[in-house]
């Protein structure tokens, strides 16, 4: 049931006098439900649960908690069709991805808990004491990776689940030993409620303390301001414009207490097209990118929004290929009349610039809140002059750079900001040839793809989701898999401690049966 009121740990709040709804865009109407947006009041009750709850969460074994998170995803599932339902309501988005999406959130849920369970995660390193040595002792010192503190999580607007309320941010925070506040998202509330149930529902199952989770509410920018300024909160969530994730890194930047902002900010992710791939394959990869481009409406921050080449027939073929098979793919809704909106003006910034040339704009007729989908093409020289053509379109669109040669596609690349993926299409032997290519694209992202698309992310433990900036704010770091648990964390030190009170994970005996590093060598063992 959607009551529409703040998740303050497990107390329901709607203290406020400011309520809004969210908006069905497949309906182009305003959904049923009225949200109480959070008070300064709440975000501060929220805040002082979640820090007296970290005292005790911090101290909980893996395996308690791995039991709280496989509840959490059994919970989200127990949902049934009343998720989904509500989802689709919010988002615009047809069911299928909507299961799809519940899914991966579950799957990373349970990825989290397996890594609780297994405990190497933590890192345990054990430098054993010297006393003897010359010309001074040396200490015995242990180090491991400690919780940080209550995180905000700010829910994502394109995945609902995956990347909101129960999604990777929150997945990682609590697998970690922090407790999470959720700045839900204004266009998804409805969902984000209902999964915050979920984890509510759960953490009583488990018994988790009053705190470790809460859930607000917010129409706009006001609540997350104030959560990211609080002198309790300890680290921040964010995947979204750029726009959004630099403020609220500048505001974190700006405290007192400055802390880490984790923004995954979107990108246009690269495609570099090599000749002897157009040449051969030219026509199968105009119909692989035209439905890459407009997945999910264009709505995905790994969307291709850049392609490049060299100047020859083949590209132009491509560019012709892919006009045409682009055009014949019907357009789909976005999530909100407002990204619609922003689509719409964005993509008529980038055409209204000098030297572009529109090579397939969809024309006829749609529903509301439809996008038209586009591919513009533009030559390397004015790209590399106009840093306004670099920027990401976030919808259905992609511009296609001509180079004058190889020097000039690898000067493109070098001059890119930084993305989340880049992708080369070659075969073997001429990808070895252009070594230097991949050289310059590597240095501008987080993850590099052969012969692929960059849509669709696995979750993984190898997998990396991030880049250099602006792609996110800290590219040592990845929002996906179950390495995303080291934003939550730090390194920290026992010298010299009482072993009867040292924590499981550094103890001689090693009861908790996992990897260590003892003086340089990884195992098992007992000291």
């Amino acid at each position: 049931m959607i009551t529409g009121k703040n998740y303050i740990g497990t107390q329901h709040s709607a203290k406020g006098h400011k309520t809004y709804k969210t908006f069905n865009p497949q309906l182009n109407l305003e959904n049923e439900w009225d949200f109480s947006e959070a008070t300064s009041e709440e975000i501060d009750a929220a805040v002082a649960l979640a820090s007296e709850a970290f005292e005790t969460y911090k101290t909980i074994s893996g395996v308690k908690k791995a039991e709280f998170l496989n509840s959490i995803a059994d919970e989200i599932l127990a949902l049934g069709e009343t998720l989904i339902e509500t989802y689709c309501a919010e988002s615009g988005l047809p069911s299928g991805r909507a299961i799809g999406e519940r899914g991966r959130t579950m799957g990373q849920l349970k990825s989290f808990a397996t890594a609780l369970t297994e405990g190497s995660w933590v890192e345990a390193t054990i430098d054993t004491a010297q006393p003897e040595r010359e010309p001074m002792p040396k200490s015995d010192l242990r180090k491991m990776l400690i919780p940080i503190g209550p995180v905000v999580v700010f829910g994502a607007s394109n995945f609902p689940l995956a990347f909101s309320t129960a999604g990777g941010d929150t997945a990682s925070a609590l697998a970690s030993g922090c407790p999470v506040i959720v700045k839900s998202h204004p266009m998804h509330s409805g969902t984000g409620e209902l999964v915050a149930s979920a984890i509510l529902k759960a953490a009583e199952k488990t018994g988790m303390p009053n705190g470790v989770f809460s859930n607000l509410n917010s129409s706009g920018i006001a609540v997350g301001k104030q959560l990211v300024q609080h002198p309790n909160v300890k680290a921040v969530g964010f995947t979204g414009s750029f726009k959004g994730g630099k403020s609220l890194f500048d505001l974190a930047a700006q405290r007192e207490e400055p802390i880490p902002v984790f923004a995954e900010m979107g990108t246009v992710n690269p495609v570099v097209l090599l000749p002897e791939a157009l040449k051969t394959k030219g026509d199968s990869l105009a119909k692989t990118y035209a439905g890459s481009i407009t997945v999910g409406t264009g709505q995905f921050c790994t969307n291709p929004g850049l392609l490049l080449g060299i100047k020859s027939d083949a590209l132009s073929t491509f560019i012709e290929q892919l006009s045409d098979e682009i055009l014949k793919i019907e357009p789909s809704c976005m999530l909100h009349p407002n990204i619609y909106d922003a689509y719409n003006k964005n993509k008529n910034s980038a055409i209204s610039q000098k030297g572009i040339n529109v090579s397939a704009d969809y024309s006829t007729d749609t529903l509301p809140n439809y996008a038209k989908q586009t591919v513009t093409t533009v030559d390397g020289a004015t790209f590399l002059k106009n840093s306004t053509l670099h920027q990401e379109v976030f919808g259905p669109y992609s511009i296609v750079v001509q180079c004058d040669n190889i020097n000039q596609l690898e000067e493109v690349i070098l001059n890119l900001e930084g993305q989340l993926t880049g992708t080369i299409m070659a075969n073997t032997t001429e990808i070895s040839k252009y070594s230097n290519i991949t050289s310059a694209l590597q240095n501008r992202v987080g993850r590099i793809i052969f012969n692929g698309v960059p849509t669709g992310v696995e979750v993984c433990p190898s997998m990396m989701h991030g880049g250099p900036f602006p792609a996110s704010t800290d590219s040592r770091f990845t929002a996906i898999g179950v390495h995303a648990i080291k934003r939550w964390v730090r390194p920290f030190s026992y010298q010299d401690w009482p072993k009867q009170l040292l924590p499981d994970a550094l103890k001689d005996d090693n009861p908790l049966g996992i990897i260590r590093n003892i003086d340089g060598i990884q195992t098992k063992n007992k000291l």
